[in-house]
């Protein structure tokens, strides 16, 4: 067994100077990486920086700016029936984080009690959810197309049924009324901040106005193993499950982030942000990392979609911030929209220090025109990086926090992190991880914490990630697919499930919107494949596939090419069914994310798998 400690190299003078040009305002560490390689293969990676001391809980932070900067303004958004800002300073936050603190304990809510907040991002929603965390009641945000989409009450019902709410908040109860109308809800009190319902409705201004009861003795039962809020993860492979997350692991998580990231506490962060806080991103480390650092979030209504990527792009220009989060694609949509707009990119980026994706790796061209934005806008560059990490692990293990001119890499572990891999014969590494930020189990489910962990605590992730260089870690990893959907043919090969789906796409770009890689136990790799709508003439559909003879050629084709360019069975697809019924939301065959169930969309259309792998079948696309 060997551990070294893998630092970057010095920089040459030549180098070093580039480097200071490049980037002149974000003061960064560079990577810093201890590793073990073990006797059976197994490798341990853990960060050469040490963990700082948390704060107990968050309660903590709303403290510490109330005191140091009160009128700062903590939370901004748009009010909904009228211009301007709503804003609310840190000592307003913590006033009234602490009424409706009492208003939940003058109903009884305790920690054995759990809050469903059933509608997307706003000030009252994160108003509650932080007088909950305060008096140690644990919040639950769900994604809102659970209660919007009537095809989605299924899984609405699922997470109720598992939670048990004694309250549960919307903003509006007249859009959310056919979700608090549901029979899990009738002994549920519904708080909103406006509307009406045909049922009695709480408005949110009334527990703002606060009761009688001692919030001061409530918070100091708060500790780092409080709960502060149920999870669920978005459920690709099976049901969501809940991840009980504590205040020590959002605590810890942004004692992490403070540490490889130390410019974020030079000056308080400002960030306009859209990201959904029932994901574990949005609501756990980006509200938390304002707050942490007393900073300003400015609540962004809107989403890189069609329909209203024009309400980002109008926040973001309002409100430009110091940092910016962004899936890809939402950094692709502001590119194409401000390409030609010097003056728009000047006033976006002239202050940012850090650009950030998360979610899938951002395509080099749009880096490039981020950095050429930058240079224009401040004459050098702020960190752009990425991130890894779960809903289980509160959020990130790894991050990338020094300057690396190139995207896909998912950065290198947080202090207090550790990291195994276990590589197979090409060097992809399966990834686990343990540490103070990582969940100690499921909500209410010991079979499936069971199964979460390895002998030695590791939680098993199902991600597979490789080495930039297998010779420095401190280069970082690069993720390559889910390890949990590979699957072997009956030959015993491995098929890489997720990154054979993404070659998919690609190839049958224009014709097929996703797919699904089948083939489990078989003795060939094959396609589902959900067409992109309107590519087949209607009516040509055979028991479920489509039979259109004009699309099953020009799929037929894309997919011969692809196979021309591999050599073996497992990344060679041979047989493919277009099939006729999109994914269905109310058969849960679509996540909260707008991903795809595998489990579920096998299991429903088993018979559809049956006929992919008869040669026989009208609608078999045979190559």
């Amino acid at each position: 067994m060997t551990t070294t400690t893998l630092e970057r190299a010095p920089l040459g003078a030549d180098e070093r100077a580039e480097w200071a040009r490049r980037h002149t305002l974000t003061r960064y560490l560079p990577h810093k990486v201890e590793r073990e390689d073990r006797d059976d293969g197994t490798i341990l990676l853990r960060s050469g920086y040490d963990l700082p001391e948390a704060v107990p809980n968050t309660g903590a932070w709303l403290h510490k700016w109330a005191e140091k900067a009160p009128y700062r303004v903590a939370l901004s958004e748009r009010p909904v029936d009228g211009p301007g800002w709503r804003n609310m300073t840190y000592l307003e936050l913590l006033q009234q984080v602490r009424a409706i603190g009492s208003s939940l304990l003058a109903r009884g809510l305790g920690q054995d009690d759990t809050i469903a907040i059933l509608s997307g991002n706003g000030l009252d929603h994160l108003l509650i959810a932080l007088a909950a965390q305060y008096i140690g009641v644990p919040v639950v945000p769900l994604a809102e197309q659970y209660a919007l989409i009537p095809e989605a009450h299924g899984r609405l019902i699922y997470v109720l049924n598992k939670v048990k709410p004694k309250l549960a908040f919307v903003d509006d109860a007249t859009r959310y009324s056919a979700a608090i109308a549901l029979p899990e809800l009738a002994e549920v009190e519904i708080v909103a901040a406006r509307g009406s319902a045909d049922r009695p409705v709480t408005m949110f201004s009334e527990l703002m106005n606060g009761a009688e009861a001692d919030v001061d003795a409530a918070y100091a039962k708060v500790g780092p193993e409080t709960l502060a809020k149920i999870l669920f993860t978005s459920g690709s492979s099976s049901d969501p499950k809940g991840v009980p997350t504590t205040h020590r692991m959002m605590c810890v998580n942004q004692a992490q982030f403070a540490a490889a990231l130390p410019f974020i506490g030079d000056t308080p962060p400002r960030i306009t942000d859209w990201l959904p806080w029932n994901h574990v991103f949005g609501g756990s480390h980006n509200v938390n990392m304002i707050l942490c650092h007393g900073g300003t979030l400015t609540i962004d209504s809107g989403k890189p979609t069609g329909k209203a990527f024009s309400t980002t792009l109008q926040n973001r220009i309002d409100r430009p911030g110091t940092m910016a989060y962004n899936v890809p694609v939402g950094w692709k949509m502001l590119v194409d929209a401000i390409r030609d707009k010097p003056d728009i990119q000047k006033h976006l980026f002239k202050d940012q220090e850090m650009l950030f994706y998360a979610g899938a790796s951002l395509p080099q061209d749009v880096w490039e025109a981020l950095e050429s934005f930058c240079f224009e806008a401040r004459g050098g560059l702020p960190l752009i990086n990425s991130s890894w990490g779960l809903t289980e692990t509160a959020p990130s293990c790894l991050v990338v926090h020094e300057p690396i001119g190139r995207s896909g890499v998912i950065g290198v572990p947080l202090p207090g992190v550790e990291v195994k891999l276990i590589p197979d014969a090409d060097m992809r590494c399966e990834i686990r991880v343990r540490g103070p930020n990582v969940m100690q189990g499921y909500f209410e489910d010991p079979e499936k914490t069971a199964a979460a962990f390895d002998e030695e605590g590791f939680f098993i992730t199902g991600d597979a990630v490789r080495f930039v260089d297998p010779n420095d870690a401190a280069r970082g990893l690069v993720f390559d697919g889910r390890v949990s959907e590979d699957f072997k043919l009956d030959t015993g090969t491995w098929v890489q499930a997720g990154n054979l789906r993404m070659t998919a796409l690609k190839g049958l770009a224009g014709l097929a919107q996703d797919v699904v890689i089948c083939g489990h136990d078989r003795g060939e790799v094959g396609l589902f494949i959900f067409p992109v709508p309107g590519s087949a003439e209607p009516g040509e559909i055979t028991e479920g596939a489509i039979t259109d003879t004009h699309l099953m050629t020009q799929i037929e084709v894309a997919l011969r090419e692809m196979n021309s360019h591999v050599t073996g069975s497992a990344k060679r697809i041979t047989r493919a069914l277009i099939l006729a019924e999109p994914p269905s939301l109310q058969h849960q065959e679509i996540t909260d994310k707008g991903s795809l169930n595998i489990k579920k969309i096998l299991t429903r259309r088993a018979d559809l798998l049956e006929r992919l792998y008869d040669n026989e079948d009208p609608g078999l696309i045979r190559i």
